[in-house]
């Protein structure tokens, strides 16, 4: 049985290989696409590479500049947000529209509290302001570093399973997903995205106009509860929210076309997207 998603991810991957690339010591993927028009840095979550954004990329590349990420192997959120700086500062840029989903929309407040000069516009997406309530739970209860990685890619498995039980039409969704905990990111990366969060840093103070912040969530997302969505629009104060009536925790891949309209308003491409009716709710 063919599966679409991952068979349109490859053939991207196949196009847009990500460059090994080494920053402060810590060795980075990078894909690159497009060469004009406003600059946007995706950072993705636990369970993605730089081209988990594949569709997004395929979408706006003749007119944006993009620079999408996938995480090294050592460090954390502190360390990485440096390594962004210094990313942009060897690509040539000098501000940029930052999206991060997840574990990269946490990486991205960062980021945006000790280089505001380099943000345009903040997106962090279907994420957390506090990572406490996240330790508590699976896999970061274990010992990252020493857990067997089959309990680990056990774990995840398990929750992806639950959500294809709860939501069949999204069974490609979850089949690229097993295979990206599965292997496709590598043993030592995933113990690293997991101390990541699991270790994060407290967010520094956010010193960044509100109305150059929008926040993204899902009204279903199974890891970022309602009380969290909550708490980050009450810390963030967001000029503007996009709160999406279904797609999970990865709304960027099973609803692509509605995900890119939302990027064409923020990089101020489209003067479309002013709400989406019931599908997807624009706030300001």
């Amino acid at each position: 049985m063919t599966n679409a998603l991952i068979e349109s991810r490859d053939a991207f991957a196949a196009r847009h290989p990500e460059k090994r690339v080494d920053l402060n010591g810590r060795e980075w993927g990078v894909i690159e696409a497009g060469s004009d028009g406003p600059v946007l840095l995706l950072t993705p979550g636990t369970l993605g590479r730089g081209d988990i954004f594949w569709q997004q990329i395929d979408a706006l590349k003749d007119r944006v500049r993009i620079v999408a990420v996938t995480y090294p192997a050592t460090g954390g959120v502190a360390e990485w947000a440096d390594d962004l700086a210094l990313l942009m500062d060897r690509l040539g840029i000098d501000k940029a529209t930052v999206l991060g989903s997840s574990l990269g929309g946490y990486l991205v407040q960062y980021f945006a509290a000790g280089y505001p000069e380099k943000v345009v516009r903040l997106l962090p997406a279907n994420t957390l302001v506090s990572t406490e309530a996240s330790r508590q739970r699976p896999p970061y209860t274990s010992d990252l570093d020493t857990a067997p990685i089959e309990e680990l890619r056990k774990g995840f498995a398990m929750g992806l399973g639950a959500w294809r039980e709860a939501h069949p039409d999204q069974a490609d969704l979850v089949e690229l997903l097993l295979a990206e905990v599965g292997g496709r990111i590598p043993e030592i990366e995933l113990r690293s995205r997991l101390n990541g969060l699991k270790k994060a840093p407290p967010l520094p103070s956010l010193d960044f106009p509100k109305e150059r912040i929008a926040t993204i969530e899902g009204d279903d997302d199974p890891l970022i509860s309602k009380e969290m969505r909550e708490e980050a629009r009450a810390l963030l104060q967001p000029g503007t929210s996009y709160r999406f009536a279904w797609g999970g925790h990865f709304p960027y891949v099973v609803r692509p076309e509605l995900y890119v309209s939302l990027l064409e308003t923020e990089l101020g491409l489209s003067l479309t997207g002013e709400s989406w009716g019931e599908e997807a709710v624009r706030v300001k």
